[in-house]
């Protein structure tokens, strides 16, 4: 299980910068949903990680992290749902 939870932790490292790296290179969008997909991913990767570390700091920033992330998405399917 130690391994599955390292893997998971690198893994959502590795999501929260390929996000980052398509944002800064111009072929993704930060407001778009595959941006934020990534980035929610990602820090559900870190948060199963930290909290098997006992590193809460890390986690409590990455359920944030989340959450932002989600708040974007409503925004996202709030704005092109027809009213």
């Amino acid at each position: 299980m130690s391994l599955f939870i390292e893997v998971v932790g690198w893994g959502g490292g590795a999501l929260i910068l390929i996000a980052y790296l398509l944002v800064s290179t111009g072929r993704l969008d930060g407001r778009s949903a595959p941006f934020q997909w990534l980035n929610i991913v990602g820090a559900a990767g870190f948060i199963a990680n930290g909290a098997s570390h006992g590193a809460w700091p890390s986690t409590v920033l990455n359920i944030v992290w989340i959450s932002i992330g989600l708040m974007a998405l409503w925004r996202l399917r709030r704005d092109v749902t027809p009213r």
